[in-house]
């Protein structure tokens, strides 16, 4: 994958805009684009993209009008994700950003998004309190939600104490606050508060420290292919207690960097990851298989993460509210940019391929109990558990 300086510029030949062609001639609507292609968040930063080359596929446009996306790379830097931010805002008079892979970066777009006045979907989880967050909207399912599925899954298998090892960020620190706050009304006891940075190579002093306190299980807060790293050293030691992790984990890299360490590893997920295993009738599963068809068309390969199914149902939310946005005002002013975000701020029922989205002014979240189901790694294949 070639990234240009400033943005990735290679046609989706979808008889659409380009993405970010210098010189295209101006759409009726703009979508910015932040992810990570380059620098350690770029394994879930890329799938961010195929996921959008999907969506252009399934939606093309918007009544007809032309759509044009311009994408940029953050190099995995917060700083940069604010710089493109600013530009593609400021410079490239987008009506709506999208993005990032980090939640550090979608935090540092979201300061832009507020300060200009432009709605902004985070694909990475990010939670600001409600003034600071009243541009950002996030689609990845609240941490607390997610958490309280393990550790339902804990409970049923026995589990009495765990023990953590995260990311030394925001997410990190996302994860353990909703497993100690979780944990007491399960009856189960969080031993230790272990760290690491997403760019180390190594966590053997940590998990060393986490072995020695026998905890019947291990929580991971990591993402991508960094995240497979406590795994790897937690087989290492012979560690045969129960593994759990977080959404943020399904990813194909994650699987191939890990593998025989991180099977029988039980992780929260959106549906759209075993959409082909849910009932008939649940109600993702006929949009999470279009999804799959989209991707398919689009990048010549089926899907094999979570993370693009999200920037997937970022364009259907973004796409749904523009609808009705533009009967308020005209892409490319103010008036439309605040019209846009109120319109996404009252989506009710939007089916996606992981929730069923509902947005309102006192949460930036739009997922419920639908959104989640548990799944366990087997002989690198993610199945359901019931």
């Amino acid at each position: 994958m070639k990234v240009l300086t400033r943005f990735r510029a290679a046609s989706l030949a979808l008889g659409i805009a380009t993405l970010g062609a210098a010189g295209a001639q101006a759409a009726d609507l703009k979508v910015g684009l932040i992810t990570s292609l380059s620098g350690p968040v770029s394994s879930l930063g890329i799938p961010y993209e195929k996921g959008i080359r999907a969506a252009q596929a399934y939606m093309p446009d918007l009544n007809g009008h032309k759509v044009q996306v311009i994408v940029l790379d953050d190099a995995s830097d917060p700083s940069t994700a604010a710089r493109n931010a600013r530009k593609l805002i400021e410079e490239d008079k987008v009506d709506i950003v999208i993005g990032s892979a980090g939640t550090p970066s979608s935090l540092a777009i979201a300061a832009v998004a507020r300060e200009t006045k432009t709605p902004q979907i985070s694909i990475a989880y990010a939670d600001l309190p409600k003034e600071d967050g009243a541009w950002m909207f996030t689609l990845p399912q609240p941490a607390s939600l997610m958490m309280s599925a393990m550790l339902e899954n804990m409970k049923k298998s026995g589990v009495k104490t765990v023990g953590y090892i995260g990311y030394s960020d925001a997410w990190g620190d996302l994860v353990y606050d909703a497993l100690t706050k979780g944990a007491p009304s399960y009856g189960i006891k969080v031993l230790n508060n272990e760290r690491f940075a997403r760019a180390d190579s190594s966590v053997a002093g940590q998990v060393l420290k986490t072995v020695a306190l026998h905890p019947d299980a291990v929580m991971t807060g990591a993402s991508g292919t960094p995240g497979a790293l406590p795994y790897l050293s937690l087989a290492e030691r012979g560690y045969k207690g129960k593994l759990y992790g977080m959404h943020s984990l399904i990813n194909p890299d994650f699987i191939r960097v890990g593998g025989t360490a991180v099977d029988g590893v039980i992780v929260p997920t959106g549906p759209v990851v075993v959409a082909d295993q849910l009932p008939a009738d649940n109600p993702m599963r006929k949009v999470a298989m279009a999804f799959r068809d989209a991707y398919q068309k689009a990048n010549g390969a089926v899907p094999t993460d979570t993370f693009s199914a999200y920037s997937f149902d970022a364009w259907l939310v973004t796409m749904d509210a523009a609808k009705r946005a533009s009967t308020k005002a005209e892409p490319g002013t103010p008036q439309f940019r605040a019209a846009l975000r109120d319109a996404i701020e009252s989506t009710h029922e939007l089916v996606g391929t992981h929730s069923v989205y509902n947005f309102k002014p006192d949460s930036r979240f739009g997922s419920d109990d639908r959104s989640r189901v548990v799944v366990k790694l087997e002989k690198g294949q993610w199945k359901l558990v019931p």
